[in-house]
């Protein structure tokens, strides 16, 4: 059975800047995710990010939906993966809104 976690991660900078930020960085989600990340696709849908990403062999799915003051991130795990929904939740509070801050790479 898949194993479902969500986490609000809570923000002031508006739906606009807060997607456009993640657009920005969604390109180094590898790097703030445990395990081996081998591919990630992804595709906007109104203002709901789709991710599949391959891990350990298996898919898995997220869902960023930018909000006005928040981002809800789900991320649906196969049974392989269920086992590691508590560090990934972890990972996700802790690391998850690195997503929002600002591309520095112009600087």
């Amino acid at each position: 059975m898949t194993q479902s976690v969500e986490v609000d991660l809570n923000h002031n900078l508006g739906r606009e800047e807060a997607r456009r930020r993640i657009a920005g960085n969604i390109g180094s989600l590898p790097e703030h995710l445990p395990g081996n990340v081998a591919d990630v696709a992804h595709r906007w849908e109104g203002d709901t990010l789709k991710l599949t990403l391959g891990a350990m062999g298996q898919e898995v799915l997220g869902d960023i939906d930018v909000r006005e003051d928040s981002v809800h991130v789900t991320v649906t795990l196969p049974p392989m993966l269920a086992l590691f929904a508590g560090a990934i939740q972890a990972a996700l509070n802790r690391k998850g809104s690195d997503l929002l801050l600002e591309d520095r790479s112009d600087d």
